[in-house]
């Protein structure tokens, strides 16, 4: 039977560590709050630390109690939001959510946000695990990573969805360990120095891509362990493959079980309703102004590379996080409002992210898809910059897939398109993508948009290739 026990101060968050996640500055929060299996006074058990500042009641349930909501109530550390309880006698792979009654009186079952593991998707549930089990062989990889030179060396980037890029005969998707097999074979032969995984946070809908996340701590299950993770990460490094991560700190989804309405009211995102919502992809936006919303999302980051040994992030949608109006318009009298069209809170964000970064991981990359002409992305916050180290050439893609696309005798009136971007090519650190955004919606392939018979569409991408590959800026398919 499982059991309650009283807390001591051994068990409790420090009070230093609490102040420091309300100041926005605990950059490693995973340590404090979700759920953790820890000895005291040889009693084994976990501790969960769930940050709920406006609930009534926080409890938690799951298989250990038959999900019962009255059996483990937290506590509530004074006035600090965070409420806390240690639960002897569970284990690894015991399953639990929390169950958040709001002020209005509402119950709701959520995720634990910094939860390390999910069950598989359809169900929902976060799941107890321990991430120090794996042995890592990269330590060569890891020590000269801090000493490149990558602004003056070849980069060319293989960017992977992998549930699409390539299934068992029965659906089944392969796992982490399988594609260590043969994902990292066939970059290597294709002459990738990079792999770049779109979204592996969990999330619970195979056609969002990851890009809708619910678990920003849990590697999703549908390929597999954690464990399974870290080895293809290892191998990739074994092997002389860099790991970039896609992340996504502009916007998280909407499902019940996720980080909306966590505790009743708008937490993570904005009470502002026209800060809040995404209307263009159905989701929340983060509210960049609470300095406990900045610890999680830093501590994010200092997670996948400190836990998982990622090289660094493809940053999504920075566009839609530096302008308020980027995805919705705004009406005049919002934009005044707000004082204008920025988001002020989230290029601060930014900046804060990318400092941090840097100073803890010096060899990191740091890669902004940001498509307009916002400037000094690329220059370091002291100079004014964002502080990225590489920002996705959009415009060019563009420009270039257009030109590619006209048929022969019509170029000639549009190499415009192929001479334009030399107007800025060294105004940033670009990285040139041909990526996944180019390739849906019915955009088809790149060798379906070029012009003419078979033969010729291939000619086409022979040169559109050659063209990639000798413009200045790194590399991505």
């Amino acid at each position: 039977m499982v059991e309650i026990m009283k807390l001591d101060h051994r068990r409790l968050p420090s009070d230093f560590d609490v102040y420091l996640f309300h100041e926005g500055t605990l950059y490693e929060s995973y340590k404090m709050l979700g759920a953790h299996l820890i000895e005291e006074n040889e009693v084994q058990g976990v501790r969960f630390a769930v940050w709920a500042p406006n609930a009534k009641k926080v409890s938690v349930v799951g298989n250990f109690n038959n999900w019962i909501g009255t059996k483990h109530r937290l506590e509530r550390l004074d006035q600090s939001g965070i409420w806390v309880l240690f639960v002897p006698d569970l284990a690894q792979g015991d399953i639990y959510k929390y169950e958040v009654t709001g002020p209005d009186g509402q119950k709701v079952l959520k995720a634990d946000p910094y939860a390390f593991y999910s069950q598989l998707r359809p169900e929902t549930a976060s799941i107890i695990y321990n991430l120090n089990a794996f042995e890592w062989s990269d330590q060569k990889w890891m020590t000269q990573r801090v000493k490149k030179d990558m602004y003056h060396k070849p980069m060319a980037i293989y960017e992977v969805h992998l549930a699409s890029w390539k299934q068992k005969e029965d659906g089944e998707f392969y796992s982490y360990q399988e594609f260590a097999d043969e994902l990292i074979e066939y970059a290597i032969d294709n002459g990738f120095t990079h792999i770049e995984l779109m979204p592996v946070m969990e999330h619970p809908y195979d056609g969002s891509w990851g890009y809708q996340i619910t678990g920003y701590y849990s590697a999703t299950s549908r390929y597999g362990t954690p464990e399974q993770l870290m080895y293809f990460i290892d191998q990739c490094h074994q092997q002389g493959l860099g790991v970039i991560l896609d992340w996504v700190p502009a916007h998280f989804c909407k499902d019940i079980h996720g980080l909306g309405r966590f505790d009743g009211t708008p937490l993570f995102e904005s009470a502002d309703p026209m800060r809040a919502e995404r209307p263009i992809w159905g989701t929340y936006s983060f509210d960049y102004s609470k300095p406990e919303v900045v610890s999680f999302l830093i501590s994010n980051a200092i997670f996948w590379m400190e836990v998982y040994h990622v090289d660094g992030f493809r940053i999504d949608a920075v566009s839609s996080m530096i302008y308020l109006n980027h995805d919705n318009p705004l009406p005049v009298e919002l934009k005044n409002q707000y004082g204008g069209g920025e988001n002020l809170e989230a290029i601060e964000f930014l900046k804060k992210l990318n400092e941090i970064i840097f100073r803890r991981f010096p060899g990191a990359l740091m890669m902004a898809e940001e498509a307009t002409e916002w400037p000094l992305v690329t220059s370091p916050t002291s100079l004014g910059g964002l502080g990225f180290n590489y920002k996705w050439n959009m415009g060019w893609s563009n420009d270039v897939l257009k030109y590619m696309k006209l048929d022969v005798n019509e170029r000639p009136k549009h190499h415009h398109l192929l001479t334009f971007s030399f107007l800025y090519a060294f105004s940033e650190n670009f990285v040139l993508p041909f990526s996944h955004d180019e390739m849906v919606h019915g955009k088809k392939s790149l060798l379906n948009k070029m012009p003419g018979d078979y033969w010729q569409k291939f000619a086409n991408l022979r040169l559109l290739f050659g063209y990639l590959f000798t413009h200045p800026g790194k590399k991505l398919l």
